[in-house]
């Protein structure tokens, strides 16, 4: 369990930013594509672990409760039979109660240690999907990148191909190079223009729902706007 915690870990941990110059450096979204079928496979061995391990829990729970109320009995027998004068019975019942109560406090522990477990497994999940989100979102910009470089790359070529064929003007090639570099200059300033301006209403509109989701959750507890704690 501990090394499956420990890879996904790692995967959380993973720098976003490395993965998303070293697909632009490549040209491919291969890396990205890695690293997501790994998320996956990790994201169901988490499932099935937190099944395993909360169905557990739930199994030495109910063996606390069962060996606690058979505490409880013994413990009303011991009174009973002390009363009545029966020492022999009482003895009997009271080493039973011992090793009844002994059962108990050893199912409540790893009954508590195993819910401890069970709840770091659903909250690795819970990151790990968080993580998995973001990564898709990345991969969906990064995609429409690569296609618009490529398109732009096909359109420099079938210029220059044009240019090349033209050969009657002296110094024609010089000419349509210095426009194309401002053209493609003036395209590059927009796409940064248009993909900063992108993300400021994203951050906006992020920052909004954030804030309007707490709000929703404060007046549910009926806490006051801004309270903590």
């Amino acid at each position: 369990m501990a090394s499956l915690l420990e890879k996904v870990s790692i995967l959380i941990s993973a720098n976003l930013h490395w993965m998303v110059n070293q697909a632009l450096e490549a040209n491919s979204l291969a890396v990205v594509d890695e690293y997501i079928r790994r998320v996956e496979d990790n994201l169901e061995a988490l499932e099935d672990a937190a099944a395993t391990v909360g169905g557990e829990a739930k199994t030495l729970r109910r063996k606390q409760r069962e060996f606690e109320a058979k505490t409880e009995e013994l413990d009303r027998n011991i009174d009973l039979f002390l009363s009545e004068g029966k020492d022999d019975l009482a003895m009997a019942a009271q080493s039973r109660y011992n090793t009844m109560k002994e059962l108990a406090d050893t199912y409540r522990e790893q009954a508590d240690a195993q819910e401890a477990e069970f709840q770091k497994l659903l909250d690795a999940k819970l990151r790990l999907e968080a993580k998995l989100t973001e990564v898709k979102q990345e991969r969906i910009q990064l995609q429409a990148m690569l296609e618009l470089a490529k398109s732009k790359e096909a359109t420099h070529d079938a210029v220059q191909a044009v240019g090349d064929v033209s050969t009657e003007a002296a110094g024609m090639d010089d000419i349509k190079e210095s426009i194309q570099r401002r053209l493609d200059k003036a395209t590059a300033q927009s796409e940064i223009d248009a993909h900063t301006l992108d993300r400021q209403m994203e951050e906006v509109l992020e920052t909004n729902a954030i804030e309007s989701q707490l709000a929703a959750r404060r007046a549910r507890l009926g806490l006051a706007a801004g309270a903590e704690g």
